[in-house]
């Protein structure tokens, strides 16, 4: 997206807006909202400004991330309820602890009895009401501490099936070991919790190795700022200030 098909300075951000981001891999969800944070801090030259993001991306995953400033991040838990939909990648034969390529293979399987009937056959029990477990490496909290910090401790914890609904599960590249997929599905889904109960459906293994996520609603990420671009240009917003 262009800065003049979506001029910033047409938004209020202390009263309120709405930024859609691509968020670049390698940045968690909480890094974008800090950096974006310590930016409209130095523009607005306010010592607080509230900004959150709806719906949490992992650090490998890239893609539409919803941050809302001000009033507006009254919006997020409105948000974070609409429907998601991704595209990826999983790596079949073999599984790592994280369910996706931010740790080490754990474990090996055989691909070879894997064909188009059996991958159809697996697909569709993925598709509708289905429970899921999510992974330990999540920031879901049990008593009062993340799970991912109880994992890299080695805990291992009895996590309950959590019920989800995937609208839609596609498989459009078949290139074993590789899988690309496009998934829809409703808040609080796993996709790495997918991938490794996929690979177990196919009485193989999976792990995610790469995902992207291409819209929230009728949020769509074809709308949205690279974040370099948006740092950017809110330097140039700032540069414009001081010369004033």
């Amino acid at each position: 997206m262009e800065p003049e098909d979506n001029p910033l300075p047409a938004y209020d951000f202390l009263a309120g807006a709405t930024l859609l981001i691509d968020k670049p891999q390698g940045w968690t969800s909480f890094d974008v909202v800090n950096k974006v944070r310590y930016k409209l801090k130095h523009l607005l030259k306010v010592k607080k400004i509230k900004v959150g993001h709806a719906g949490t991306l992992d650090p490998m995953a890239t893609g539409l991330l919803i941050l809302c400033t001000g009033k507006f991040t009254k919006k997020l838990t409105q948000f974070q309820g609409l429907p998601k939909t991704y595209t990826g990648t999983m790596q079949m034969g073999s599984v790592t602890p994280s369910y996706d390529a931010e740790t080490e293979v754990s474990e090996r399987f055989p691909i070879d009895h894997i064909d188009e009937k059996l991958l159809e056959e697996a697909r569709k029990k993925f598709v509708g009401d289905i429970e899921q477990v999510p992974p330990m490496f999540s920031a879901i909290k049990v008593n009062g501490q993340p799970l991912y910090k109880k994992a890299r401790k080695g805990e291992q914890l009895e996590i309950e099936p959590r019920p989800v609904h995937i609208y839609d599960f596609d498989l459009t590249r078949l290139e074993l070991p590789e899988i690309d997929f496009s998934v829809s599905c409703s808040k609080g889904t796993y996709i790495r919790s997918l991938a490794y109960d996929f690979g177990k459906a196919l009485e193989s293994g999976a792990y995610l190795t790469a995902l992207r996520r291409t819209s929230v609603g009728e949020f769509r990420l074809e709308d949205a700022w690279q974040l370099e671009q948006l740092l950017d240009y809110i330097d140039e917003m700032q540069a414009a200030k001081t010369e004033d």
